[in-house]
């Protein structure tokens, strides 16, 4: 393979806070990465929601330029409970309500992950890192970036979420369900470095290194630089899956309260896929059916699939594949995903006056990728049975935010403005695979996706498309007393987007025209949002939220995404009249309490949602029939309980459940083979997404040893939205086990260099329980079963060394 704390003054606050109650979770933070500015801005009152304990640490917080009492802050420490290098939305499963589904145990495979809250995915809920926008979460991210792509998991400070809401400043056009924002940690004033070695099943192996500069003169300008390098095997199948990624953060402070940092992301990830899972391969197919590249005779039992499929002879077909439905598409020979992408920005934080702050970002983004699959339904040139298919999204965008902060009497006041434009070429070629007697005698190698890939011999198609987003905001938060507060403001949201095609090869597409030529355009001049809290007594509080969103059209190439642009150009002109954007109505309220012994919380949630376009699926998943429907309102009633019990000191106990009831409001008609027909999803719990869950955690610490064990209940999900397919509810238990060397180092090493010195130990799936994780990587199906979920991965076991100099 190829390596290549909320107060009047909100804008200048900060948060003391060494665990955190979020929703009832407890959320220890750590003793270290303290952000010195803000330290030396007066310290506020503590936020209800967070918890006094060891090693407290300050934190600045994004969220201080506005009032969300739904935010809740997940901390470092959380994101070091799992293994080195797991993806960060993996943490907020702390959180209840929250779902993160993967096909590995880290969950760097951006094809076969899934983001999920209260009902609503990935595609649906903001996301930024330091402010600068992450995009619409869908695979292929267009205008953003994945968070494990954009930012070492070691690099994050903290992450502040809001499962209702979000906010009128979040750059964001999705946020339909609220918002992530991740924070990476700010350079340290001392001089150092930091080496986590990371070892596991399946020949895992990842190696993070970061060296921090220390101040590098009187004003305190300091930087670091990471580099991490993830590699495994796939746990089942062949070949492995590669991640590299270089950080980079400057600061330099101006005055004592004024700052400008810039931040660099490049990321390189080279994947070959797992296949993708249907519930017959789940429940005839046994859990180790896979691509076939990298396995012993793969090409050729591919090609000998490909023929059974057309009746030729020499074909044959597995026999562990006798007892499918569909064995002919159950593996293809290869399925993988390569991206190259660059991203950073430069903030300016300027304290203007004692009451005015301005901040500004300018961000851009680069990047390239690559999507293949052999797919068996066209033959090659050569007159091989199969061909390989490459999909190329290739990204260019850049964007500017910025926005003035004044505080008067007890008013905090927040205006802003956001702009980003976004260029998106998206092409797919296809590459002749060679003949099976060329492969067996040597002359002849068979295409890899992620390199051999030749020269195409077709393109099927090309489209281009041109998005230009503006977004301005007001916001207000008044401190009535100093127990009770409240918030309004709103937002207006402009976007436009155009779509060219500059190529279309009909045996593929099965039309004679794409979408092109063609623009969609949402405007929405007044979002409101209102929010307000109130403390009463010592340790409990009341809060509410209330908000209108709206989610911009996507952007995907053709039969990919839920945009409406990915379709023919007749069933566009079909659908333009009667397209809407996605938009709902949320209202949240909620209750905490924070005791010594005792922490709780409950939360009530009612969203209204319209408008809900969903991608349907049918055929198969190399060249599916795909169409964009208006499934209609979503009516959503959801409840979240937590309690966290520490009876001792050192031992935590943890239980939250959430449930949620998200079902569609109308039926969708259809036409199918000529007659029109009724689907009845009315009644039905949305796709993908269960109504039960719950979540329990245990932990102890003892000296400088620590372990905790966790468990988790997904209830069953609709994987069609007729529900007449559902898949299996499951447990997943992990644990963890810390021991920290430092005393012991220090003991018998006094003048060491090393600072601090631990071991982690992990396991993964302990009870090594057979479950499905993601759904809906390749659409849904209206009714009946579809290739399109993901399986979870088996018991993993890690280890690491995590050094500090």
């Amino acid at each position: 393979m190829n390596r290549s704390t909320f107060r009047a003054r909100s804008y200048g606050v900060s948060f003391t806070v060494a665990a955190s109650l979020s929703f009832g979770i407890a959320v220890a933070a750590p003793a270290k990465n303290v952000d010195e500015t803000a330290a030396k801005k007066p310290v506020a009152r503590h936020h209800p929601l967070h918890v006094r304990a060891q090693g407290a640490e300050t934190i600045g917080v994004e969220g201080r330029r506005q009032a969300n009492w739904v935010s809740n802050p997940v901390s470092a420490q959380t994101i070091q409970n799992y293994v080195a290098g797991t993806n960060a939305l993996k943490a907020l499963t702390t959180l209840p309500g929250v779902l993160f589904n993967s096909g590995d145990p880290q969950g760097v495979n951006t094809w076969q992950n899934s983001f999920l809250m209260h009902g609503f995915d990935q595609s649906q809920i903001g996301m930024t890192l330091d402010g600068m926008p992450l995009g619409d979460q869908q695979f292929s991210n267009v205008n953003g970036l994945s968070p494990t792509s954009a930012i070492s998991s070691e690099n994050i400070d903290r992450i502040d979420v809001s499962a209702s809401t979000g906010s009128e400043s979040v750059a964001s056009t999705s946020n339909l369900g609220g918002t992530v924002q991740f924070v990476s940690r700010d350079p340290s004033h001392h001089r150092g470095g930091t080496i986590n070695q990371t070892f596991g099943s399946n020949s895992m192996y990842r190696t993070f290194v970061r060296v921090d500069s220390g101040d590098l003169n009187k004003q305190g300008t300091r930087f670091y630089v990471s580099y991490a390098r993830n590699d495994t095997d796939k746990w089942r199948g062949g070949q492995d899956q590669f991640m590299q990624q270089v950080n980079a953060k400057i600061l330099h402070p101006i005055g004592e309260s004024s700052k400008i940092t810039g931040f660099f992301d490049y990321a390189d990830l080279e994947m070959q896929n797992y296949q993708d899972y249907s519930l017959d391969m789940f429940n005839n197919g046994g859990y180790a059916i896979d691509n076939l590249i990298g396995t012993k005779n793969g090409y050729e039992t591919a090609y000998r699939i490909a023929l059974a499929e057309r009746g030729l002879p020499g074909g044959e077909v597995p026999a562990a594949y006798a007892k499918l439905k569909s064995p002919y598409t159950a593996s293809y020979y290869e399925g993988a995903q390569l991206q190259h992408s660059y991203m950073g920005g430069v903030t300016s934080d300027l304290a203007l006056t004692d009451r005015l702050r301005w901040q500004s970002t300018f961000y851009g983004h680069r990047s390239f990728q690559r999507g293949s699959v052999a797919s068996p339904l066209l033959d090659s040139p050569t007159g091989a049975p199969l061909i390989d298919q490459v999909t190329q999204p290739d990204t260019n965008r850049f964007g500017l935010r910025s926005s003035l902060s004044y505080t008067i009497a007890r008013h905090a006041l927040n205006a802003g403005v956001w702009y980003e434009n976004t260029h998106f070429d998206v092409n797919k070629l296809a590459y002749s695979e060679p003949l099976l007697a060329d492969v067996l005698n040597g002359t002849a190698t068979p295409v890899n996706g992620l390199s051999n890939l030749g020269t195409p011999f077709q393109r099927m198609y090309e489209q281009v498309f041109n998005t230009n987003t503006f977004v301005g905001y007001v916001q207000d938060t008044y401190h009535i007393t100093n127990t009770i507060a409240l918030h309004a403001g709103f937002r207006s949201v402009l976007n436009t987007t155009r779509v060219g095609v500059l190529a279309n090869w009909e045996p593929y597409t099965r039309t004679t025209a794409l979408s092109g030529g063609n623009s969609l355009s949402v405007s929405k001049p007044f979002l409101p949002h209102f929010s307000g809290e109130w403390r009463f007594a010592k340790g409990h509080q009341l809060y509410f939220d209330i908000a209108e969103n709206v989610k911009v059209y996507p952007v995907s190439g053709y039969n990919s995404g839920t945009s409406p642009l990915s379709t023919t150009q007749a069933a566009f002109e079909a659908s333009r009249n009667s397209l809407q954007p996605e938009t709902d109505w949320n209202y949240a309220v909620g209750y905490r309490y924070l005791g010594k012994v005792v922490s709780g919380s409950l939360y009530a949630y009612r969203t209204d949602f319209s408008n809900r376009l969903q991608r349907i699926s049918t055929g198969p998943t190399t060249n599916p029939y795909t169409t964009i429907k208006n499934v209609g309102g979503v009516a959503m009633n959801g409840v979240d309980a937590g309690l966290t019990l520490t009876p001792i000191h050192g031992l935590s106990l943890s239980n939250s459940i959430s449930y949620n009831h998200a079902t569609y409001s109308d039926n969708v008609p259809a036409t199918v083979n000529g007659q029109q027909i009724i689907y009845h999803i009315k009644g039905q719990q949305v796709v993908a997404y269960p109504q039960l869950m719950y979540r329990g955690q245990l932990s102890y610490t003892w000296h400088d040893a620590s372990a905790h064990i966790e468990t988790q209940y997904v209830g069953k999900r609709n994987l069609s939205y007729t529900g007449d397919t559902k898949v299996p509810a499951y447990w997943l238990t992990n644990l963890g086990a810390r021991y920290d060397l430092t005393k012991t180092l220090h003991r018998f090493s006094p003048s060491s260099f090393v600072h601090n010195l631990s071991i982690d130990f992990n396991v993964y799936n302990v009870t090594n329980v057979k479950y499905i994780s993601t759904m809906g990587q390749n659409g849904y199906p209206m009714s009946g079963d579809y290739q399109s979920i993901v399986l979870g991965a088996p018991r993993q076991y890690f280890g690491s060394v995590h050094a500090d100099f």
